[in-house]
């Protein structure tokens, strides 16, 4: 008996999704969606009308980087999908899944204002039944080191959730985040290893007016916290701009970077690292695009941010 493969689509005429006009449906009332088979019969039906899907995975209590996804998704593709689900499985045992921030309503109304058609946001019984037991690891370089190193089957978690998301709804395209670089580059490698059919788009990071890269756990910071947590972004910048003038050298680089978060008295460096964009393997010397990446606490929050360093951009 021959049963169709929930990722098998006829052929397309085109190698890359058609980029459709941002008809607007702003304000109209997005559709909720609990279940799997809902979430697959929704995207079912947009594609049985000639529309293509696009997802934009998120865990909620949603900010204007996320919202920037979905303008994104909306120029991608005729119809947009968006989730909202707490990944328990991508949580450490003394990290935050208990109080990660959740409001289920402003979220619902924030994504309805975007012209998003369907919100699935399911509990988590039905993303892990009982008994499951499945899990999807990418490894090496990609996994190993950065948040990899500090955070301990964090990406397998990640890595699971989104091919779970990608098999229950079927999208063209799914767009994520620069901010999570690390994640993007396991989530791209994941989708090419199981040659699944999803176009992977990076969107990237949106900041708060003084630079700090926007992320719901900036809720977190206290009043002082916040307003030393724009060290990240300052040396980043500081960082880019030695490399701008000619360094190459990682080590000067990443002394820049860390002299700069250093000056800020709240602060407790995780790491400070320069790897390839594209392995993820460090380097001496700068010589291809590579991803300078920090990992900061203040108290009990820890953010992240990064920048790209295009070697190809001579000063």
């Amino acid at each position: 008996m021959y049963v169709r493969a929930p990722f098998q689509r006829k052929p397309s005429p085109s190698t890359s999704p058609r980029r459709w006009p941002s008809t607007s449906r702003r304000g109209t009332a997005v559709r909720i969606l609990r279940l799997a088979e809902e979430a697959r019969a929704f995207s079912r039906s947009a594609r049985a009308g000639g529309e293509t899907v696009a997802l934009v995975p998120t865990m909620g209590y949603l900010h204007e980087g996320h919202l920037s996804l979905v303008r994104l998704a909306r120029r991608r593709a005729s119809r947009v999908m968006a989730t909202i689900f707490v990944n328990p499985l991508q949580f450490g045992p003394r990290e935050d899944l208990s109080r990660y921030p959740r409001d289920f309503d402003r979220d619902r109304s924030l994504l309805e204002r975007e012209g998003v058609d369907a919100l699935f946001a399911p509990e988590v019984e039905e993303m892990y039944p009982a008994g499951a037991c499945t899990r999807v690891v990418v490894e090496g370089p990609l996994t190993e080191g950065l948040c990899g190193a500090r955070r301990p089957g964090h990406f397998a978690g990640v890595a699971t959730v989104v091919a779970k998301l990608f098999a229950l709804s079927e999208p063209d395209v799914a767009v994520f985040g620069q901010k999570d670089a690390q994640q993007a580059a396991v989530i791209r490698r994941m989708t090419r290893d199981l040659n699944l059919p999803v176009e992977i788009v990076v969107a990237p990071i949106v900041r708060e007016a003084d630079g700090l890269a926007m992320s719901s756990r900036n809720v977190y910071l206290n009043a002082e916290e916040r307003s030393q947590a724009v060290v990240l972004s300052q040396a980043l910048a500081s960082a880019q701009a030695s490399f701008e003038t000619g360094e190459r050298r990682t080590a000067a680089l990443l002394e820049i970077a860390r002299r700069v978060i250093a000056s800020a008295p709240l602060a407790r460096l995780d790491y400070a690292e320069i790897v390839d964009a594209e392995t993820f393997l460090p380097a001496e010397q700068v010589s291809s695009p590579s991803l300078l990446a920090l990992a900061v606490h203040f108290g009990s929050t820890r953010l992240i941010d990064n920048t790209v360093l295009q070697p190809d951009r001579e000063a």
